[in-house]
């Protein structure tokens, strides 16, 4: 498979460059970027990998696949030239501003047979696995409250804009993961963080989102929290299970590890880092499963290769925009607003 990165920020630097140049039976094909520094970065980093100017030059070097990982802003109109090329795509997360732009992508994308994912790779987090175990398994019995969060403290993170603030940047990861677990929301709550009044882009958030079969999701994150609360802490009939910090994998690439460097140990959570699970006075260690977020691309190849089904599907990526316009709303009215589930997507407030 060939695969051509467009974007060399911190996103396609760090979270798409490490696991395409690790992907076995691949080939890095180039990245666009005009910037001087991030292809003098590209050139030191991946040794032999061109950049480009433009996705139509990257497509005439031959691409079976273009992932797109750029600011939000400039982001949809990128895949819809991807699209236009008939070649694969992968956006990155947030997939949208808004829920009408996202079916725009989709309908474009069906429209000229293209394949369209969404880089999910939150979905392969070593925490986020273990509950999924934990929860397949029956071990919490039945689950009532999902709480979920991710909180730093990173001033410089207020007010970027890249991902559209952090209700649509981070806030997509956890929508995604509550709705992979727990299926279609019915109703959202939610309040926005701003640092001064008027600012555009909000710096933290907390959703409660109602799920059909009852289990009630309160998701939070924040880049100005001293004091971050558990990643995840999920609540059954049969005990509860609590994880602190974040999955391993964002540090390793940072560090500039790999799949391909690290091998076996990639994605692997030491014993200090595991969570617990707790019934009464009973507190045990649980295993954390391992961390593979490599998979988003040995299942996009194995996709696009055999036909199976795509790591991500865009119409995953819609549900999840359709609860964060719900959040958006639900902050601006005060209110908590309704999804009412027909094909049209309904959204008011109640």
């Amino acid at each position: 498979m060939r695969i051509g990165l467009v974007g060399y920020g911190h996103g396609g630097r760090f979270f798409h460059a490490p696991l395409i140049s690790s992907l076995p039976a691949a080939t890095f094909v180039g990245v666009v970027t005009r910037s001087a520094e991030r292809r003098h970065l590209l050139a030191a980093e991946h040794p032999g990998v061109p950049a480009f100017d433009s996705i139509g030059q990257l497509v005439e070097a031959g691409v079976d696949v273009l992932v797109i990982s750029t600011p939000l802003k400039g982001r949809p109109a990128l895949v819809l030239d991807a699209i236009e090329h008939n070649v694969a795509v992968v956006s990155d997360k947030p997939f949208a501003a808004d829920m009408q732009q996202a079916q725009t992508l989709i309908t474009m994308a069906e429209r000229q047979g293209v394949h369209l994912s969404v880089y999910q790779n939150r979905r392969w987090d070593s925490d986020f696995l273990t509950v999924r175990k934990l929860i397949e398994s029956g071990a919490l019995g039945q689950v009532t409250r999902f709480e979920s969060r991710i909180e730093r403290y990173s001033p410089q993170s207020v007010n970027n804009g890249s991902g559209g603030g952090f209700l649509r940047d981070l806030g997509s990861h956890l929508v995604d993961q509550a709705l992979l677990l727990f299926g279609p929301v019915t109703r959202v709550y939610a309040e926005l963080d701003y640092l001064e009044k008027g600012q555009p882009f909000d710096n933290g958030f907390f959703m409660s989102l109602t799920h059909a079969n009852g289990v009630i999701s309160h998701l939070g994150g924040s880049c100005l929290q001293n004091t971050p609360g558990p990643r995840f802490r999920v609540t059954g009939t049969q005990g509860c299970y609590s994880v602190d910090g974040l999955d391993g994998q964002e540090a390793s690439t940072l560090a500039g590890l790999t799949p391909k460097s690290e091998g076996e140990r990639w994605g692997v959570e030491e014993h200090r880092r595991w969570g617990w699970f707790e019934q009464g006075e009973v507190r045990e260690r649980v295993p954390s499963e391992r961390g593979c977020w490599n998979q988003f691309y040995l299942q996009l190849q194995t996709a696009l290769q055999s036909g199976g089904p795509l790591p991500v599907d865009a119409r995953d990526a819609l549900a999840t925009t359709r609860v964060l316009d719900a959040a958006r709303l639900s902050s601006e009215r005060h209110q908590v607003v309704a999804l009412i589930p027909f094909e049209g997507h309904g959204i008011k407030s109640e």
